[in-house]
């Protein structure tokens, strides 16, 4: 049995989770969110829980098994509390803004670089260079994150660019003189 599969996804108060067929709903105050999950799993809510079985015990079976529980437990704490990503810009002139529902970022090119949000993520920068994404789909606001960070990727002499809050950049020496 799969280890993270066979553990039961509690379901928080003021979530609703529903099952039909292979189609799961998880509504909540952040919103709702569905997926279909792979045949060889079925789905049930028993006692404020969501249960997960494989029919099979073959290889696609278990490894699916655990990942359909992963994916539905994020859904339920995405639209529970959601999730959240943070980049900082680092770099002189470099910072970004939003601006509706686009993020406009100048970042060292000729011209200053537009990026359109995807419904479902909310911007917010402070002091022009710490982006903070939020949103309800952990897949599509780590995906945002990436790519907004592969805009401008740091380099590694100087370290300017886009990177993760955290992320340490490995740093090179630079080019030393004749000796």
């Amino acid at each position: 049995m799969s280890r993270v599969g066979k553990k039961p996804i509690v379901i928080p108060s003021g979530v609703q989770v529903k099952v039909e067929g292979r189609k799961i709903s998880v509504k909540g105050s952040g919103g709702e969110l569905t997926h279909i999950i792979d045949p060889l799993i079925t789905a049930s809510v028993e006692d404020g829980n969501v249960l997960l079985k494989r029919g099979q015990e073959d290889r696609q079976a278990r490894s699916v098994h655990g990942l359909t529980r992963s994916l539905i437990n994020n859904m339920v704490v995405g639209v529970n509390k959601g999730f959240e990503k943070s980049l900082e810009i680092s770099g002189v002139g470099f910072r970004a803004q939003v601006q509706g529902r686009n993020m406009q970022l100048t970042l060292g090119f000729s011209h200053p670089v537009v990026f359109p949000l995807p419904d479902g993520i909310e911007a917010k920068v402070d002091k022009q260079t710490l982006i903070t994404l939020k949103g309800r789909d952990r897949h599509l606001v780590g995906q945002v994150a990436a790519k907004i960070k592969s805009i401008r990727r740091p380099e590694p002499y100087k370290g300017k660019g886009i990177k993760y809050v955290g992320e340490t950049i490995l740093r090179k020496e630079g080019k030393s003189g004749k000796k």
